[in-house]
């Protein structure tokens, strides 16, 4: 398999929730996946990417939705590049707007609907400063109605306990450098493990395990991009060692550990 190239150049925003803006020429991304929407706003040129059998085209003005554990990758469509500002959000910000909702999901993974467009723009339109609290409150509630709204449902989670999901998903966020196991969060949400198991899925589109190990990778993201090794990142963000952390990294991010650090121009 070919190595993907590193990005041209990308920058992260300041503060929340994660947003950056980034120019791919060629290949930017290998297949991957995330536990958190990914929702990104093509500036310049034509975005693609492979998504759910087929090979999807982003042109600018259009807005990509990348659904929770979904796999896909990123590239040019054409030889001059494209240009994309990104907005990523954890699946559980949106619960707490839409209390207990399916999670919205668009089938095609872009839209040119101008009530999307409206909505990230409010959330992306600068990404050279910090979103203000009541601004961003306020931009990430039109974005959860506008993809509630677009992605057709309007039911509640069938027979599952949304507080029970939550409860497990707080305690996995606060102890994601310990190991934990089915039986702690039984006893924590107070719920049978099997059935808090199929709740937490429906609730944040993602396993127990594949958010702790999402975690420990944020963690490991931040790590790297303050200069720490390799090793010692896998070391401190509980990963059997240096190569299981980069195919966990890979698998995720869709980029090595090394080219993370290149990116972050470190």
């Amino acid at each position: 398999m070919r190595e993907a190239r590193i990005v041209n150049w990308s920058k992260r925003a300041q503060g929340e929730p994660v947003r950056m803006e980034a120019f791919i020429a060629g290949e930017g991304y290998l297949p991957h996946r995330h536990d958190n929407y990914a929702i990104a706003l093509t500036v310049d040129g034509v975005q693609s990417f492979h998504y759910r059998g087929s090979e999807r085209h982003s042109l600018p003005g259009g807005v990509v939705v990348i659904h929770p554990d979904e796999l896909h990758d990123g590239h040019a469509g054409t030889v001059e590049g494209f240009r994309y500002r990104a907005l990523y959000l954890e699946p559980y910000t949106l619960q707490s707007m839409l209390g207990g909702k399916a999670l919205p999901f668009l089938e095609g993974g872009v839209s040119t609907d101008s009530r999307l467009l409206h909505a990230a723009m409010s959330l992306l339109k600068d990404c050279d400063r910090p979103l203000d609290e009541l601004e961003y409150s306020d931009a990430l509630y039109e974005l959860a109605v506008t993809l509630d709204w677009l992605g057709g449902s309007s039911r509640r989670l069938p027979n599952a306990d949304y507080r029970a999901a939550e409860l497990a998903r707080e305690y996995l966020h606060g102890h994601w450098d310990e190991s934990v196991d089915l039986a702690t969060l039984e006893r924590i949400a107070r719920r049978d493990r099997w059935k808090l198991s199929r709740d937490f899925r429906k609730a944040f589109g993602t396993s127990p395990y594949r958010y702790l190990t999402m975690r420990r990778l944020e963690r490991a993201r931040q790590l790297l991009g303050a200069g720490e090794t390799i090793a010692d990142v896998a070391f401190h963000c509980h990963f059997a060692d240096q190569s299981h952390l980069t195919r966990q990294f890979r698998s995720a991010f869709g980029m090595t550990p090394g080219h993370w650090i290149i990116a972050c121009g470190k």
